[in-house]
């Protein structure tokens, strides 16, 4: 089942899920809207190898906003850092986004439980356009779960993402055994 905006709310007060910053205007009736980070990044290399640590290059999303492009991908990240222990959580293109044409994620919507940190975007345009630091970017939506979990994802030793930072993170691919 997915959380209401009431149950959202009284499990950010049990401490289950966090949102910083938190803007109550940002809370739908059962998703919770995030935003776009001051960050992009662009990998350096045109071809990239899932065995190789790809590099990439961030920038800062200037005032006047930065002109995405379809012969290129993006890594975004949203503004906020989100702490989710106990629910599975969803993130989700805004349908405004969508209208836009901008895709946020290729494969990666859903979060463990246990996933603390910042949201890195895989961001894609049908045909070109602006973007701007703030701008709504997406909504998270929270599952319950049924069963105990044994190992959440910001406890496993194997977690690749758990470096917390406000920039977007490259593919880790790499450090799999393959």
């Amino acid at each position: 089942m997915i959380l209401t905006d009431h149950e959202i709310l009284q499990n950010m007060e049990k401490g289950l899920i966090k949102v910083e910053p938190f803007n109550r205007d940002s809370l739908g009736s059962n998703s919770y809207d995030v935003h776009l980070g001051s960050t992009l990044a662009v990998y350096k290399d045109s071809v990239l190898d899932a065995k190789k640590h790809n590099l990439i290059e961030s920038f800062q999303i200037p005032e006047e906003g930065y002109v995405l492009t379809p012969d290129n991908f993006y890594l975004g990240v949203t503004m906020e850092y989100t702490e989710t222990l106990a629910h599975v959580p969803f993130l989700e293109g805004k349908s405004s986004v969508g209208r836009l044409g901008i895709d946020i994620h290729a494969t990666a919507g859903k979060g463990d439980v246990g996933f603390c940190n910042h949201w890195t975007l895989e961001i894609s345009v049908k045909k070109p356009v602006r973007v701007y630091n703030g701008m709504p970017i997406g909504q998270l939506i929270y599952f319950e779960t049924k069963g105990e979990v044994i190992t959440p994802y910001n406890k496993k030793s194997s977690a690749k993402y758990n470096q917390v930072q406000p920039i977007p993170m490259e593919s880790m691919m790499w450090k799999n055994s393959f």
